[in-house]
């Protein structure tokens, strides 16, 4: 049944996205222009007889995988207008680097490790780019929560992450309007975006208190001084939850739970 639009808690972000939707479809139409024409690093003076370097644009790497950071890392390492400050592994050490080097741009994997739990990203002076394997709802979701200025493939071609860090950085967004609109049409008529699924109806009580901790980040050892429990009752436990839902670890049982407001049930 669907909730009342006076209640439904997803209601109390509408107004902030529609916002957003509108600033992001002023820019969107700028964004090749800004592209082509802004350079970032180079400005030429009367009466020089050369190019003048500006700041580079800064940039902090948050992936999950080694890989990626070290592929993107030497393309940046190529361009003459960026610099890569930073790169690390999990959410909660985003967050602190961002917090202590400020950089201009930030590339965040949406599935990374403690992102969930890592707290609120400071979006006044760095550009979030939001990574993800898919470009669905959910995803896009997650990236307008995040505060992201771009919601990209991480699969896309390196030319084309190395674009979205220019056109980031000067203001530009680089997420569909269309797909957003899409988004906050469902959200303002009250409907879950992921609403449960029914799998979650399998689980047992134990399982759902269980699930709740994955989502909180917390380690089987912890579980089980949480709930009293033996350590392998917890490994038995993770295992029915994991294939109860379909998921293939325990980053993306929390990636569900929370995506589907599981995380906050009562443990």
């Amino acid at each position: 049944m669907v909730a009342n639009r006076s209640t439904h808690p997803l209601l109390r972000v509408v107004s902030t996205l529609i916002l957003a939707i509108t600033a992001m479809t002023l820019s969107v139409a700028t964004a090749h222009a800004d592209t082509r024409s802004a350079n970032y690093s180079v400005d030429q003076q009367p009466g020089d007889s050369g190019p003048i370097r500006g700041p580079a644009i800064s940039v902090l790497l948050a992936d999950g995988q080694l890989l990626f950071r070290m592929g993107m890392q030497a393309a940046i390492a190529g361009q003459p207008d960026m610099t890569c400050v930073a790169e690390v592994s999990d959410g909660l050490a985003a967050v602190r680097e961002i917090q202590r080097l400020r950089p201009d741009v930030a590339f965040i994997d949406l599935d990374l490790p403690g992102l969930a739990d890592a707290g609120p990203i400071d979006t006044a002076t760095t550009r979030i780019l939001a990574l993800a394997t898919e470009h669905t709802d959910e995803n896009l979701y997650r990236a307008l929560h995040l505060g992201a200025t771009g919601f990209l493939a991480r699969s896309g071609p390196v030319n084309d992450l190395l674009a979205a860090i220019r056109t980031a950085v000067h203001g530009a967004a680089l997420i569909d309007p269309v797909l957003t609109r899409q988004l906050i049409t469902r959200l303002s008529a009250g409907i879950e975006p992921f609403p449960a699924t029914p799998e979650v109806e399998t689980l047992t009580p134990r399982e759902h208190q269980v699930l709740g901790f994955i989502a909180k980040g917390y380690t089987n050892p912890e579980i089980a001084r949480a709930l009293g429990i033996g350590g392998q009752t917890v490994k038995t436990h993770v295992s029915h939850v994991l294939t109860k839902l379909g998921v293939r670890d325990r980053i993306h049982a929390a990636v569900y739970a929370h995506t589907r407001r599981i995380g906050s049930i009562e443990t």
